[in-house]
This record gives C-alpha cells, sequence and structure tokens, in this order.
C-alpha cells in the first residue's frame, strides 16, 4: 500500500477521537453528575494503562520464553525491560516536574502588582499563557498528552502492516483503533465537562479541537513513520512513556474525586469507563484482529 494512502488510514483511526470532545463543553448542575463523569474517565485510563503495558510486555514475554526453551533471547528480554523502565520513569516523573513547574508560575503570575500603573486584566492573561488556565484544563492537556503518545504507537502497528501489504489486518488496526479513540476523546475532556457551572468557563471549539490534534494527530504521524521502518524498541519506547504519563493523570483524577468524598461515584464511573475500554476491545478481537 502506497505512503498517501497509509496516511488516510491513520487519519480515519485518529480522527474519530473527535467524537467524544463535544461533551467538554457540557455544564451541569449536579455534582454527582461531574464526579460520575470523572470516575468514566479513570476507568477509560486505567484500561488504556492496561492495554498499552499489554502491548509493551509482549516482546519481554517473548524473549523470555526464548530463554526458558534454550534458544537465548536474556540480552533482549533485558533490553527491553530497561527500555520499558525508562519509558515509564520518563512518562511518569517528567509529569510531575512539569506540574511543579507550573504551580511556580502560576505564584508567579497571581503575584504580580496591582494597582495604578499595573498590567490591564487582559495584558496580565496574555502572558500567564498556560498558567491562566484552569487546573481542568491543564489536566486535559495533559491527558491528550498521554494518549497522543499512546496513538502514536498504534499508528506504527496501522503503517508497518500497510507496508507489508497486509491490507486486511491494516483496515481492522483502524476500525479497532478507531472505536478505542472514540472512548478515548471523552477521557480528554472529562474533566472540563466536570469543570464548573458558569457558561463563561465552557471551552471553546477550537480549544477542543487543538486538544483532539494533540491526542488523535500522532496516530497519522505514527503510520507515516511505521511505513517506513519497523522498530520494537521503538514501539515499547512509546507505549511506556504513554503508560508513565497516564499513570500521571489518573493520580491527578482519583485525587480530584477523593476531595468529594463520594467513593461510590468513583467506582461506579471507574467500572463504566473499564467497561467501555474492554467491550470495544472485545469487538476489535472478535473481529480477528
Amino acid at each position: 500500500m502506497g505512503l498517501s494512502a497509509t496516511a488516510f488510514l491513520g487519519f480515519i483511526a485518529g480522527v474519530t477521537i473527535l467524537a467524544g470532545l463535544p461533551l467538554g463543553r457540557l455544564r451541569t448542575t449536579a455534582p454527582g453528575l461531574r464526579l460520575l463523569l470523572n470516575g468514566v474517565a479513570v476507568g477509560i485510563l486505567v484500561f488504556l494503562v492496561w492495554d498499552v503495558l499489554s502491548a509493551a510486555w509482549e516482546p519481554i514475554d517473548s524473549a523470555l520464553g526464548s530463554v526458558h526453551e534454550g534458544n537465548g533471547g536474556l540480552g533482549t528480554a533485558i533490553g527491553y525491560g530497561l527500555i520499558g523502565t525508562v519509558g515509564v520513569g520518563v512518562g511518569l516523573l517528567s509529569l510531575v516536574g512539569y506540574e511543579r513547574w507550573m504551580a511556580r508560575k502560576v505564584l508567579h503570575a497571581t503575584a504580580l502588582p496591582h494597582g495604578p500603573g499595573a498590567m490591564t486584566v487582559g495584558e496580565l492573561d496574555s502572558r500567564r499563557g498556560v498558567a491562566h488556565w484552569s487546573p481542568a484544563r491543564r489536566l486535559a492537556l495533559l491527558i491528550a498528552v498521554g494518549i497522543g503518545l499512546h496513538n502514536f504507537a498504534e499508528g506504527l502497528a496501522i503503517g508497518q502492516s500497510a507496508a507489508a501489504d497486509e491490507i486486511g489486518l491494516a483496515v481492522m488496526l483502524v476500525i479497532g483503533f478507531g472505536l478505542h479513540n472514540a472512548t478515548e476523546g471523552f477521557g480528554i475532556v472529562a474533566p472540563l465537562a466536570a469543570e464548573v457551572d458558569d457558561q463563561s468557563s465552557t471551552p471553546s471549539w477550537g480549544f477542543l479541537l487543538t486538544l483532539g490534534a494533540i491526542g488523535g494527530g500522532p496516530t497519522v504521524i505514527g503510520t507515516i513513520l511505521g511505513h517506513g521502518f519497523t522498530s520494537e524498541p521503538v514501539s515499547v519506547a512509546f507505549l511506556t512513556l504513554a503508560a508513565g504519563s497516564l499513570l500521571y493523570v489518573i493520580i491527578q483524577l482519583i485525587t480530584v474525586a477523593a476531595r468529594a468524598r463520594r467513593s461510590d461515584l468513583l467506582a461506579y464511573g471507574v467500572l463504566a469507563g473499564l467497561l467501555a475500554g474492554f467491550v470495544t476491545d472485545a469487538i476489535v478481537t472478535a473481529a480477528g484482529v
């Protein structure tokens, strides 16, 4: 399959992430519903962590199987294990560092002088940039980044299948990943839907599309790169980077839910999110991918 046709497959798989983004504009006066939506996002992300770590573990498991059979493979297993460890560590700890840096930026922005001769509100907002965003918007951005890393690895799989002229497999991967991405879009915007009740904080369509591009765009990039070369270590690296970043986001979302002291709503939402992830995965498996 040619590069342009392969890139189109990646686009189809990635663009479905837009399906869940309009929920980011949802505004509700029901705190319980907001907490439930937060729990659903946690469930979806927990499923994605399981999904990416399972995929990253496959080459390690295969290499360990070769060791057991006496065919070598210990060096490969150790190598992939180190890549995976570094990937999870960088994905998790880099976001810890980012959040601390952002907290300092927010503190500095709120400490700027006011009164005669001070900047206007508009000027202040323009200089604060991301630091002016609400915690929910910054969290949505982090979720989009983590999902984007995950989708890049998925794109590599699509590109490699198309390059090998395994058209049927490539198409089924597109269908499967497209279904997953539809649920991932909701995972990105759930913090926005649960943010506040007033219309002034409703995210713009441009902002939602930007989040969609961050989360779904890497599918296309991975597809194009995967068409040109096959690299299992690169796949492991990006999968584990995604796992680390998603783990950090899950911790943040659970912290938000814990403040409300409604563990029951969190549990219901997590269950619903997990079921959504596994049902889409089951559909893909039943289709023969």
